[in-house]
């Protein structure tokens, strides 16, 4: 009998969630980024083996949130763990080898799936510290998602943990999310990668119009900050830095697509949009409490 199910990658903030994420299916879905809290919406992916399929999900790092977008990051990591047939743990073991999912994610009781503790970022570790991690974590599997070190390992105990199932998509998919979607996520990556200091946790990305049946491609995205003075940063001057920004995502997006693209690239302020639920809702952020719509 195969078997198929959830797994759920949680953690904290940079502990190498998403890098495992696109190690695993084979393809760059999730965005990775030296900044934190760089994913904000689950990332689904789906890995299928042979007698196997995982749809993985990526989560946003957990944390204690401050204002309502982090509320509804931290809302779609503990649904997202309320999902799961197996609960994989990210730990950084360069920084925390023993650490509580229970009191990260701030649970009452422990997950009903059962929990797999990866200790990611093994290959910055000497020797001696690697001892130190096994001391502290003697169940934890090592790993490096970023060289791939131990990763079919850890692969093959989460198959162990899966329910026996026939597969839940066709083989040959690698994601149950849109193009439209990833195009929005390749396009923040690319903000994120050229903008320093604070501006980049106040972007977000809007796809207005996608066109696919023309050639080439035309989409229309809107990059919105929170102020004035985030968009002339945005902008740059003589438009320079918005320009790179488009010419740097539309080669992404035509790697993705594998055709031509136009992309209408533009930058408005929403104000206060990371602390207001009606701006959250339009950019697709479901907060704690709500429905989906």
């Amino acid at each position: 009998m195969p078997k198929a199910g959830i797994v759920t990658v949680v953690g904290r903030p940079n502990a190498g969630k998403s890098t495992l994420l696109n190690r695993i299916v084979g393809e760059k879905l999730s965005i990775v980024s030296a900044k934190p809290q760089s994913t904000r919406n689950r990332i689904v992916g789906i890995h299928t083996s042979d007698d196997a399929q995982m749809i993985v999900l990526d989560t946003p790092g957990l944390l204690n949130p401050r204002y309502p977008l982090q509320e509804a990051m931290r809302g779609a990591a503990l649904a997202a763990l309320a999902e799961a047939d197996v609960v994989l743990h990210m730990i950084d073991a360069s920084a925390n080898g023993d650490e509580s999912l229970v009191e990260l994610a701030q649970l009452d009781t422990p997950p009903r799936a059962p929990i797999v503790r990866a200790l990611n970022k093994w290959d910055l570790l000497s020797p001696d510290q690697r001892l130190a991690v096994c001391e502290r974590a003697p169940y934890g599997i090592a790993i490096s998602a970023a060289t791939g070190e131990g990763v079919d390992a850890l692969l093959a105990r989460v198959r162990d943990l899966l329910p026996d199932s026939p597969f839940l998509y066709p083989e040959d998919e690698i994601s149950t999310q849109t193009v439209r979607f990833f195009v929005s996520e390749l396009i923040r990556e690319t903000a994120l990668e050229q903008l320093e200091e604070e501006v980049p946790y106040s972007v977000a990305c809007e796809i207005e119009e996608f066109r696919e049946s023309q050639s080439p491609m035309y989409i229309r995205a809107v990059l919105h900050v929170e102020r004035e003075s985030q968009k002339r940063i945005l902008i740059g001057a003589g438009g320079q830095r918005v320009r790179s920004i488009g010419r740097a995502a539309r080669a992404k997006i035509e790697a993705l697509v594998g055709a031509s693209v136009y992309l209408d690239l533009w930058v408005k302020v929403l104000p206060n949009w990371r602390r207001s639920a009606p701006a959250l809702r339009r950019l697709g952020f479901q907060l704690p409490g709500e429905t989906p719509s």
